[in-house]
C-alpha cells in the first residue's frame, strides 16, 4: 500500500492499516470511523436502490407480456402492477438526494485527511525526532565573533525599512530599499538561471487562484485560516507557487512520454502565519509577504523517489554556489506537512541565533495531489490511466537566503561581502 491520499476504496479494504498510518502523524488525530459509517449507509442505499430498479424493470416487462397475452390494459391486474411501479419510482426519487448528501459528506471528510506517510519516512512524534542526513560547508562558517542579527545589519546598511512598511501595511511586512532591493532581485535571477540550467522550465503563474486550485494541492479546507482571501471574487493569494504550478495540469490526462514535467517559478507568496505569533517577530524570517523561487515536478510513479532526491540536490546547489553552510534533515511522520508522504528540509546556518533554520522543504506528495486535482497520465499502447506523482520544494526562499548572506558574509567593519556568484548581478562586491 503506497503513501497516497485516502480514497474510499483504501479505507474500506484496509481500515486498520490506514488508521495506524494516520496515527503516526502529528498530534492531530484523524478518525476514519465516520467515513466508514457513511460508506456503509451509502452502500446500503445503493443495494436497496438496485433491488428497486431491478423490480421496476421486471414490472415493465411483466405488464408488456400480460398485455401481449390478452390481459386488459385497464384491468385490475395491470393497474396493480402500475401502482407498484409508481410506488417504486417515488421511492427511487427519494433515494437520490439521500445518496447525494451522503456522497457529499464523504467527499468533504476525505478532503480533511492528510497524506499517508511513506513507508520509508522515519516514525516520530515531533521535530525533535527528525533525522540529520548530512551537513555541508562547515569550512565556510564565519569567523567574525560579533555578528549582528540580519535585521540590525540590514537597518544599519539602510536596506530594510520596517517602520514605513508597517505604516503602509501592518506588522510582518518590510520594504527593501536600494541595495536591499537589488540583492533580492539578484538572488531571484540567480536562482532562476541555475534551475533553468538544471532542466526546469520557467513559468510566471497567477498569484491569485480559485478555491478549487487550493483544494487540489491540499491547502484547503484545512489551512483556510493561513491564507489571504479576496472574499468577493473567490480568489486567494497563493502561499507558494507550488499551488498554481501543480494545478496548471488539473483535470488533465497527460501522455507518459511528457513526464517528468519540471517547472520553476518566482512569485511573491502570502501567509497569515496564524499560530506563529511571538515567533520570529524581528527580521524577515517570518513575513506575511515574501519572495520565493519554487520547484515543482510532475512525474511517473516509478521515478518519483529518484526525482525527489534530485529535487533536494537542485535546491542544495543554490546554497553550495553561495557558499552558505547548511544541513539536510529527513522529517519524521509527526512533522511532515499535510500533503507530503516524505519530506526533506534544508536548513541554512544563521550565526546570530547559533542554529540552522529552514530555507527549503522538499516534499514527495506521491499521488495525493494527483488524486485531489485529478491529474492522470496514459501510457502508449496501454488501456486506462494512472495518477501522477507530484513533488515540490523551495529553490529557495529568497528572504531567508538574504538573511543568511547578511549574517554569514558580515565583516567586522560592519560591511557585508556579496557572494562571488552574485557579484555579476549586483555590479559590486560589498554592501
Amino acid at each position: 500500500m503506497s503513501g497516497a491520499v485516502l480514497d474510499l476504496k483504501q479505507i474500506r479494504e484496509n481500515p486498520t492499516a490506514i488508521q495506524e498510518q494516520l496515527n503516526r502523524r502529528s498530534a492531530d488525530r484523524y478518525d476514519i470511523s465516520p467515513i466508514l459509517e457513511l460508506d456503509r449507509q451509502q452502500r446500503e442505499l445503493e443495494s436497496i436502490r438496485t433491488q428497486l430498479q431491478t423490480r421496476s424493470n421486471e414490472i415493465g416487462k411483466e405488464i408488456g407480456q400480460k398485455i401481449k397475452g390478452g390481459s386488459d390494459p385497464k384491468g385490475s391486474e395491470i393497474q396493480a402492477l402500475k401502482a407498484e411501479g409508481n410506488e417504486i419510482k417515488t421511492k427511487l426519487s427519494e433515494f437520490e438526494p439521500q445518496e447525494k448528501e451522503i456522497k457529499s459528506k464523504i467527499e468533504s471528510l476525505l478532503l480533511q485527511f492528510p497524506n499517508l506517510p511513506s513507508e520509508s519516512t522515519p516514525i516520530g512524534n515531533s521535530e525533535e525526532e527528525n533525522i540529520e542526513i548530512r551537513r555541508w560547508g562547515e569550512e565556510y562558517l564565519p569567523k567574525n565573533p560579533n555578528i549582528l542579527p540580519h535585521w540590525e545589519i540590514g537597518e544599519k546598511l539602510g536596506i530594510f525599512d520596517f517602520e514605513r512598511a508597517v505604516k503602509v501595511a501592518r506588522s510582518r511586512f518590510v520594504s527593501l530599499v536600494g541595495a536591499g532591493a537589488a540583492l533580492e532581485r539578484a538572488l531571484i535571477t540567480f536562482m532562476l538561471d541555475r534551475q533553468i540550467e538544471a532542466g526546469y522550465t520557467e513559468v510566471i503563474p497567477p498569484i491569485l487562484v480559485n478555491t478549487q486550485t487550493l483544494t487540489g494541492t491540499g491547502q484547503l479546507p484545512k489551512f483556510a485560516e493561513e491564507s489571504f482571501k479576496c472574499q468577493e471574487d473567490d480568489l486567494w493569494l497563493i502561499p507558494t507557487a507550488e499551488v498554481p504550478l501543480t494545478n496548471l495540469y488539473r483535470e488533465e490526462i497527460l501522455e507518459a512520454s511528457s513526464l517528468p514535467i519540471k517547472h520553476c517559478a518566482y512569485t511573491p507568496c502570502f501567509r497569515r502565519e496564524a499560530g506563529s505569533y511571538g515567533k520570529d517577530t524581528r527580521g524577515i524570517i517570518r513575513l506575511h509577504q515574501f519572495n520565493k523561487v519554487e520547484l515543482v515536478k510532475i512525474v511517473h510513479p516509478d521515478t518519483s523517489e529518484e526525482e525527489h532526491q534530485s529535487l533536494v540536490k537542485d535546491a542544495e546547489a543554490i546554497l553550495q554556489a553561495l557558499k552558505l553552510p547548511y544541513r539536510v534533515i529527513e522529517l519524521c511522520t509527526g512533522d511532515i506537512g499535510f500533503s507530503a508522504a516524505k519530506c526533506y528540509d534544508i536548513e541554512v546556518w544563521l550565526p546570530s541565533s547559533g542554529k540552522y533554520r529552514e530555507i527549503s522543504s522538499c516534499s514527495n506528495c506521491k499521488d495525493f495531489q494527483g488524486r485531489r486535482a485529478s491529474i492522470r497520465f496514459k501510457e502508449a499502447g496501454k488501456k486506462g490511466t494512472k495518477l501522477v506523482h507530484t513533488l515540490n520544494g523551495s529553490g529557495l526562499a529568497v528572504g531567508r537566503t538574504m538573511s543568511a548572506i547578511l549574517e554569514n558574509y558580515q565583516q567586522e567593519d560592519g560591511t557585508v561581502k556579496i557572494p562571488e556568484v552574485l557579484q555579476q548581478y549586483m555590479g559590486r562586491e560589498v554592501l
